[in-house]
């Protein structure tokens, strides 16, 4: 594992635990005494942690505009809170390309949250990188892992044996 996965792993952890106190004072100490790493996860961690705890009522504001028919609030704590991390990570973090950040979001939310989770996150980060005008620049980096990750049914390649089996696809004649 790396150590900035490391790091994600952990800030979520920490954020876990602040989105339900809204606090880190009394525990966060005795977080880290328990979870002992490398000083760059630690310090990836604590920026991201810091980050997102900074801009929240932005990333959630980003959140709810782009989650169709679902609060912020309404959303699961892992399922919302790596979205933050992944948010946070796309406007705040120009030095982490978009495709990296996309994927370890994904990945992490696989992990943690539930079988419905990563369809989710991937379907609300998508729809934020795709619309939302501030992340222009980092968007042309980013098409080519979502069009990877969920290809979908495209003339110019014609259809997969999967999307032949399945029905979809080029039905050929005589």
């Amino acid at each position: 594992m790396s150590l900035r996965r490391k790091g994600r792993e952990l800030a979520l952890q920490i954020l876990y635990q602040w989105d339900i106190h809204r606090d880190t004072s009394g525990w966060l100490e005795d977080f880290w005494a328990q979870n002992t790493t490398h000083a760059e996860a630690k310090t990836f961690a604590e920026g991201l942690v810091d980050g997102v705890i900074t801009h929240a009522a932005e990333l959630d504001g980003l959140l709810g505009r782009y989650a169709e028919h679902w609060t912020v609030h309404r959303m699961a704590i892992t399922d919302r809170t790596v979205m933050r991390i992944a948010v946070y990570e796309l406007l705040y973090r120009p030095d982490i390309p978009a495709r990296v950040t996309l994927n370890e979001a994904i990945e992490i939310v696989k992990v943690f949250g539930d079988e419905q989770s990563g369809s989710f996150v991937n379907g609300i980060l998508d729809r934020i990188l795709r619309e939302e005008p501030r992340l222009q620049g980092v968007r042309r980096r980013a098409i080519g892992l979502l069009c990877q990750r969920h290809p979908g049914p495209n003339p110019a390649r014609g259809a997969t044996s999967a999307e032949q089996s399945a029905g979809g696809g080029h039905v050929g004649g005589p």
